[in-house]
């Protein structure tokens, strides 16, 4: 995503010197809002909230050091950074006085144009340093507030539950029984919370250590789907598990590979109402797999997507509606990820429409994978080898692909780019054609519409593979002569069926098929 270029306010009634400050900030990349009067940069200030404002000293309403005084006493307007500049203060004593107004720095005229952006540049630095500092306090304040009321939660059941089992009230031995549960329970999430902390701390100081050997998925997916039973069961949740037929695997620490999935687990348990709904999906998809928790929960608004993952954070609207934590499972289910080589990532509509939080993990293609997606093809109805064709030009994502479609029996050639496509075509002749949309040069659209127009590929199954998974992009890949639509990331099992349900050289085995005419021509 590209940052917004912070907006400067430059201030000076000379327009001639006011003109060549914004050429010079507007070239350095900064966007640039101009005013002539001390009043008039009061209004900008407080309609436009620009980050930086460069202060001429002397102007025709109110001087200089008076506008900065005033945007520094100013609530709303405090932190805003104020570069004082000045042709006709030039003494020691005029700057001690712009500084004690409020200034964060002051200039005097003329200057020259490096020193101008790079003392603009270096304000900016500090002030983002700042405010950087300032939300860090923050969230320590809440999480020591967060974590004295995780800690004190606990401990009155428990106090409770050791008063009960006293010898001197003479409680029925159910109701020991029953006090003695509650303390293992609290006791044991006292325990998990401790461990969290201590994982912390361990990451933050390099010094956690992965024990890699192959790890199969499912039985992680069983350790996680285990350990949150309990809370699944006591909020009602209703929880579906799908697992891929043929067994799979990655090279990682078993224990904090089911960690991960435990804690995105937990998360959906605690930030979903009594009676909801999770699922959990496991998928091959090329190389990787997709491990994919999704709830029908509280969600998260798109303003704290990008924080969701960040220690001891947690949403306003969350805090009130969960079961609390401290902020730190999102936060290490991703910094464990990505000490496996994978990625995860959260995605969610806003309040009210659920969460998906999706871990990348490489895939190991072990001998027992390999075998059991031998046995599945062999299996499976009776089918004809095609040639196929992979145009892509991620090449991780199309070598990888390929991989998978020669384990199966294919014969596959794989292209980068839609001129090489086009070019091999003929040759090759592919009866299947695997085509990613955005290419460096032509685009699926173009190459599509060729391969239909060449004699060799006019019958050719065309599957668009493509991030891109609304109505309007499936309707253009009609358009453009494609029998199919896939979005990225589209599982080996995706394409394999889709393949399977078309004869040889793109003929359906669906007789109710119909490939769509290009209006292009």
């Amino acid at each position: 995503m590209t940052t917004a270029a912070p907006l400067v306010l430059n201030v000076d009634d000379n327009d001639g010197a006011r003109y060549a400050k914004s050429r010079v900030l507007l070239h350095a990349g900064f966007d640039v809002i101009e005013a002539a009067t001390g009043e008039g940069a009061l209004d900008q200030v407080r309609t436009r909230r620009p980050a930086l404002v460069l202060l001429d000293v002397k102007l025709p309403d109110i001087n200089g050091i008076e506008v900065c005084s005033r945007i520094k006493r100013d609530p709303q307007t405090r932190s805003t950074l104020v570069l004082q500049t000045s042709a006709a203060a030039v003494q020691s004593l005029d700057k001690v006085r712009a500084l004690d107004g409020g200034a964060d720095s002051y200039l005097t005229e003329p200057i020259e144009p490096a020193e101008l952006v790079a003392n603009v540049r270096a304000l900016l630095r500090l002030h983002r340093a700042e405010e950087a500092l300032r939300d860090a306090d923050r969230r320590k304040d809440q999480f020591l507030a967060t974590l004295a009321h995780e800690l004190r939660n606990p401990l009155a059941p428990i106090r409770n539950a050791v008063e009960l089992m006293d010898p001197k009230y003479n409680a029925a031995d159910a109701v020991v029984r029953d006090a003695r549960m509650i303390a293992r329970r609290q006791v044991e999430h006292l325990s998990r919370l401790v461990d969290d902390l201590l994982d912390v701390s361990r990451i933050t100081h390099g010094k956690i250590a992965l024990r890699m050997e192959t790890v199969d998925i499912a039985s992680a997916v069983a350790t996680a789907v285990e350990t949150n039973q309990p809370s699944i069961e006591r909020k009602h949740h209703t929880l579906r598990v799908n697992m891929p037929d043929a067994p799979c695997a990655i090279r990682g620490d078993p224990i904090r590979v089911a960690q991960v999935i435990g804690n995105l687990l937990s998360n959906a348990a605690k930030y979903t109402p009594d009676g909801g709904a999770i699922e959990l999906d496991v998928r091959v998809v090329d190389a990787s797999v997709a491990i994919r928790v999704t709830d029908n929960g509280i969600g998260i608004p798109p303003a704290e997507l990008g924080d969701v993952f960040n220690l001891f954070m947690q949403s306003a609207d969350s805090l009130s509606r969960s079961e609390g934590g401290l902020g730190i499972g999102l936060s290490l289910a991703r910094t464990l990820t990505e000490l496996h080589g994978g990625s995860i990532e959260a995605r969610s509509e806003g309040i009210g429409h659920g969460c998906e939080f999706v871990v990348w993990l490489p895939l190991a293609l072990t001998p027992a994978y390999a075998a059991a997606v031998e046995h599945a093809s062999k299996a499976a109805a009776p089918q004809s080898k095609r040639r196929v064709m992979i145009v892509d030009d991620s090449v991780d994502g199309a070598e990888s692909m390929s991989v998978l479609l020669e384990m199966l029996g294919h014969k596959v050639c794989v292209m980068y780019d839609g001129a090489s496509a086009l070019s091999a075509a003929p040759e090759f002749k592919p009866e299947v054609v695997i085509l990613d949309i955005g290419l460096p040069d032509l685009d699926g659209y173009q190459v599509a519409r060729a391969l239909r127009a060449q004699p060799a590929t006019a019958g050719a199954l065309l599957i668009a593979l493509t991030g891109y998974g609304q109505e309007s992009d499936r309707q253009r890949t009609r358009a453009a002569g494609f029998d199919h639509h896939l979005v990225k990331p589209a599982s080996l099992e995706d394409v394999e069926r889709v393949i399977a349900a078309h004869g040889a050289n793109g003929q359906p085995r669906n007789p109710g098929f119909e490939r769509r005419p290009d209006p292009a021509g």
